[in-house]
C-alpha cells in the first residue's frame, strides 16, 4: 500500500515561494532541511494533511527552471471558492480559466501552475 507524501518543486528564490504559498494557499512551513548548497522546505496546510509541497532551493541555480509544456500542476481544493477566486484575482496569480469545468489556475513566482477546484458537491 503507497500513499502520497509530496511533491516537489525547484524554485529560484526560496523566501518568495514560501510567501507566495503562504499568502494564496494558506499553506506553512512544516519542516526544513539545510543542507550543503541547497535548501528544502516542506509546506503543509492547515489540516495538517499528509501531502506536502516541497520546495527545493539550490545555491549555485541562478536560471529559471525549464517547465516544459507546464501540463503537470498540483490541485487544490477551497471550501470557498469565490473568496479564493476574489483573492487569486486582487494578488493578479490567475493565469488560465475554465469555466466550463468551474475551475482556474494559478502561477507561482517560477512559473508552475496551481488548479484550483471548488468544494465536493454531495450527491
Amino acid at each position: 500500500m503507497f500513499k502520497f507524501a509530496h511533491n516537489n518543486f525547484n524554485v529560484l528564490d526560496l523566501e518568495k515561494s514560501m510567501k507566495f504559498y503562504q499568502e494564496a494557499l494558506g499553506l506553512r512551513e512544516v519542516r526544513r532541511i539545510n543542507g550543503d548548497g541547497f535548501i528544502i522546505v516542506f509546506m503543509g496546510d492547515e489540516d495538517n494533511s499528509h501531502h506536502l509541497l516541497e520546495l527545493t532551493w539550490l545555491k549555485d541555480r541562478k536560471e529559471p527552471y525549464n517547465l516544459g509544456d507546464n501540463e503537470f500542476h498540483l490541485a487544490l481544493r477551497t471550501d470557498d471558492f469565490a473568496a479564493a477566486h476574489a483573492k487569486h484575482e486582487k494578488m493578479g496569480c490567475i493565469c488560465f480559466e475554465n469555466t466550463a469545468m468551474g475551475i482556474y489556475f494559478i502561477v507561482d513566482p517560477d512559473g508552475y501552475w496551481i488548479e484550483i477546484l471548488p468544494p465536493v458537491v454531495e450527491a
